[in-house]
């Protein structure tokens, strides 16, 4: 926790210093503006990145939780674009105190006009931790910070697809965490804009539960060949992690689970 770490970062008000589960990194949280869950870690580990050499993008990066996990599997470049500037600042910091500058770019700005910034398929691959909720449903009695997190204020489902399309080379890999319940809408979406499913895999609380997460890999201009993973399951019965989810936290950091 912060009274335990030596850094030179400065802090806002109600903001911490917590060691993400890899034990490798710190990042900077905060309660009541972001902080990352087991979805970001689970995606960090899923995602078919390279290994060197590589470009790679994550959007809606929040805190920048998902590009430090994603340093400690690969050398390649690795950017995050988040729309708060609050946010943008706190990945920034994170960064920083880990020593990441060289590696891990953090942009300020909406992913829907990065394109225009970078020019067309430029990564090799991309990973989103999307809002999950459309306007329409959920609960808006939020901060703005947690509003536009949970809900699609800045950035629709389309929205972030299109964008995917556009940001990767043709071959690149787009990996994203979501919300089974909107399953269908996502690989339609997907193959509208020529990024085809490739990889799904659901996440379940208990293994008699449904799933709660979904993970899913699409791959652009690829053809037709949909693989379905074995389910990933959080607890056993004594309540503890499953030893999946154990190796995910603290064991070898290879993709695709």
């Amino acid at each position: 926790m912060e009274e335990h770490i030596m850094t030179s970062v400065p802090l806002y008000e109600q903001e911490r210093i917590d060691d993400l589960l890899t034990h490798e990194l710190h990042i900077i949280q905060s309660d009541e503006v972001f902080s990352f869950s087991m979805d970001a870690v689970l995606l960090a580990r899923f995602a078919s990145i390279p290994r060197q050499g590589g470009r790679i993008l994550d959007l809606c990066t929040g805190n920048g939780v998902v590009p430090l996990l994603l340093s400690t599997r690969t050398t390649s470049h690795i950017e995050g674009i988040e729309i708060q500037e609050r946010l943008a600042d706190m990945a920034k910091r994170s960064v920083q105190m880990n020593g990441l500058e060289d590696q891990i770019q953090i942009r300020l700005g909406d992913l829907r006009e990065l394109v225009k910034e970078t020019g067309h398929g430029v990564y090799d691959a991309i990973t989103v931790n999307p809002p999950y909720m459309p306007l329409t449903g959920g609960d808006l009695k939020l901060n703005s910070h947690q509003a536009i997190a949970r809900h699609e204020v800045h950035c629709t489902l389309e929205e972030v697809i299109q964008s995917s399309m556009k940001l990767i080379r043709n071959g690149g890999k787009v990996s994203m965490v979501h919300k089974p319940q909107r399953l269908g809408e996502i690989l339609s979406l997907l193959r509208k804009y020529r990024l085809e499913p490739k990889v799904v895999r659901f996440v379940h609380p208990r293994k008699h539960m449904e799933a709660n997460i979904v993970l899913i890999e699409a791959l652009r201009d690829g053809k037709p060949d949909l693989r379905i993973l074995p389910p990933l399951i959080v607890y056993g019965d004594d309540g503890q992690y499953c030893p999946e989810i154990m190796d995910i936290y603290y064991g070898a950091k290879e993709g695709n689970l």
